[in-house]
């Protein structure tokens, strides 16, 4: 164990609440693995990598929120109310939400300018692949995109706005900022755990090909390490949002990725409402 995470380990962290639950990592391959966005000819498994579940510890951080930063531990919960009604409907999530999400993000973090650019929601009782958007709660330990994703990603935004010149503003620095919230009643299964970005190691990441009908991005996938140290947030309701760092170019020991996954939790009741959440993601510039 590294010095840094025994320091992790002696910190009120440890003193706080826990379930434990299971969470899928991935066994290391020896090639690049593959993840598909949708699915794929019968033949071919929509994941490559083996899974590798393992049960941890999962810490309750509602009592400690305010001391967490997506710049240190990569995430941070907020109160956000919202105006939106209805977040089935795409016009109003890109009419309402949008604006008022950079406008959160600004505050929220150092950012001068954010641009919001694309939103998920899941339900596992709504979701129907191939029939609507809805998309059911993803259940291994990931990262949405890699030191390399990143500025494609960023590349991709700009261009599609119209900005005139994107490497002149990715030469800055910038990041990509996931904004995690629920939309209805307050989520009683499926969690989202988050985990604490200084106690994973470098090696721990793995870049995985996620295909697309038209494209191919890349996201990190994860290996197990015990140094892992992972929260949630109970019960978390439609007035609160949990920015998530997915991404920043900036390389000076400051968080650049975080770790999540959904989780069983093993104290929801068996009848316990299926979560509905929403995901946004926006890519955010600093001075």
């Amino acid at each position: 164990m590294s010095q840094h995470s025994q320091v992790l380990n002696k910190s009120i962290f440890a003193e706080l609440p826990y379930v434990k639950a299971d969470l899928t990592y991935i066994v290391r391959p020896k090639e690049k693995p593959i993840n598909y966005a949708y699915i794929p000819a019968s033949a071919t498994p929509q994941r490559s990598a083996t899974p590798d579940v393992h049960t941890v510890p999962i810490f309750d951080g509602r009592s400690i929120a305010s001391e967490f930063s997506p710049d240190r531990e990569g995430f941070a919960l907020a109160d956000y109310q919202t105006a939106v009604q209805d977040f089935y409907d795409d016009d109003e999530v890109q009419r309402v939400y949008y604006p008022e999400a950079e406008q959160f993000v600004k505050e929220q973090t150092d950012a001068v300018r954010v641009v919001v650019f694309d939103h998920v929601v899941r339900n596992a009782q709504r979701s129907q692949p191939g029939i609507n958007t809805i998309r059911e709660p993803g259940k291994r330990v990931h990262n949405d995109y890699t030191a390399n994703s990143g500025y494609s990603r960023g590349r991709w935004v700009l261009n599609r706005i119209g900005e005139d010149n994107p490497d002149a503003l990715l030469k800055n620095r910038f990041g990509i900022i996931n904004v995690w919230r629920a939309i209805a009643s307050p989520i009683q299964e499926s969690p989202l755990a988050v985990c604490d970005a200084r106690s994973i190691a470098p090696t721990d990441w793995v870049a995985s090909d996620l295909v697309y009908p038209d494209r191919v991005g890349e996201t990190y996938g994860v290996t197990y390490n015990s140094d892992h140290q992972w929260f949630y947030f109970p019960l978390m309701h439609r007035d609160q949002a949990l920015l998530i760092k997915c991404f920043d170019s900036e390389e000076d020991g400051r968080a650049r990725f975080s770790a999540h996954s959904a989780f069983d939790d093993p104290t929801s009741l068996a009848d316990a409402p299926a979560r509905e959440s929403i995901e946004l993601r926006t890519l955010v510039f600093y001075e």
